[in-house]
């Protein structure tokens, strides 16, 4: 490999580093302070929240590999096991987090479009089995690159990767090897994943919060109109005029977390997907910043759910009125003695 692609390589790094280093550790900052909420607030400790617990772990671990998923765009020189780990662990803590965001959707949607039957789940009344559908699916399909699904005795593509102490040198060796995405997962295998996973679940996900929306606006409507019999009254109270617009504060709220969390990583998705099909070579600045704004928008949806919500961030609050009061006392103790 020539120096001019080394280079390139190096400035691509530079790159993701930028770019998901912060965000990274925003994410996992963020999941540490509810998870402890959760841990620290007794009232918390029952199974809905044990699952969001559940998603917050594995929203957290997405968030320690996210600088390690734009890496797989860029070929690298790795042994066989190496090159499998880096690319089929990032995809398992994705998977997870995936699976793991739809049981907390299905357990809320449950919650509020069946709520006689709530209590009854089966995930309810087996937790463990629970915990393992979300976690251990992901494991096995990420797995199967490990178990010969892959592209690893198709052609060497010699001269592709890195050798920082040869930059002329061959990577195809019996230690090291070129490794790519394209090595490690076949086309048959991404499109599974896509199209048989990671889309339907994010539709599933659509659907539930758009029957939840829908259930949520006829109880408005029933309420309403109970309260104007009650009144006696053709026209919309204040009551009524906060309700809707309470409403309307939600439904804005989450149409825009869809649009900044989901819409960036559908994009990245079919991109990758068309350049998958055309066999083209594409800018590997695009390609770094599309990744790391698709995959860290969609990490932000458990933070956009657990901030909003005062019981997870009671204590981080609680913490931080402390310290303001501590800094208080100590100025008005500082002026008092100056004087």
């Amino acid at each position: 490999m020539d120096l001019r692609n080394y280079n390139d390589f190096l400035s691509g790094e530079d790159l993701i580093n930028a770019i998901t280093i912060p965000l990274s550790t925003s994410i996992i900052l963020a999941n540490l302070i509810i998870i402890l909420g959760i841990v620290f607030n007794r009232h918390l400790h029952n199974t809905p929240n044990y699952f969001f617990l559940s998603l917050l772990v594995a929203d957290m671990c997405t968030g320690v590999a996210l600088p390690f998923i734009p890496l797989m765009g860029l070929n690298r020189e790795l042994s066989f096991s190496s090159c499998l780990v880096v690319h089929i662990f990032p995809n398992f803590l994705f998977l997870a987090f995936l699976f793991n965001l739809v049981m907390v959707h299905y357990e809320r949607y449950i919650c509020i479009s069946d709520p006689l039957h709530y209590g009854n789940l089966w995930m309810h009344r087996s937790f463990p089995l629970a915990l393992l559908t979300v976690w251990a699916p992901p494991l096995l399909y990420a797995s199967l690159p490990a178990f010969g699904w892959n592209n690893w005795t198709g052609p060497d593509w010699d001269g592709c990767c890195v050798d920082t102490q040869n930059l002329m040198s061959n990577c195809s060796t019996n230690a090291t090897a070129c490794c790519s995405y394209k090595r490690v997962f076949t086309n048959e295998f991404i499109y599974l994943e896509v199209y048989g996973l990671v889309l339907p679940a994010i539709l599933t996900i659509a659907g539930m919060t758009g029957h939840v929306l829908c259930i949520t606006k006829g109880q408005l409507k029933d309420i309403c109109r109970l309260h104007r019999s009650v009144q006696r009254g053709d026209k919309a109270s204040d009551r009524e005029q906060r309700l809707n617009l309470r409403y309307t504060r939600c439904v804005v709220a989450v149409s825009l977390t869809f649009l900044a969390c989901w819409v960036p990583y559908l994009i990245y998705m079919h991109v990758c997907i068309a350049f998958l099909l055309s066999d083209a070579r594409w800018n590997a600045t695009t390609h770094i910043v599309l990744a790391c704004t698709g995959n860290g928008s969609m990490a932000v949806v458990p933070l956009v759910l657990g901030l909003s919500n005062r019981q997870y961030t009671e204590p981080a609050h609680k913490l931080l009125q402390g310290l303001r009061d501590r800094v208080r006392r100590r100025a008005t103790d500082s002026s008092v003695a100056s004087v």
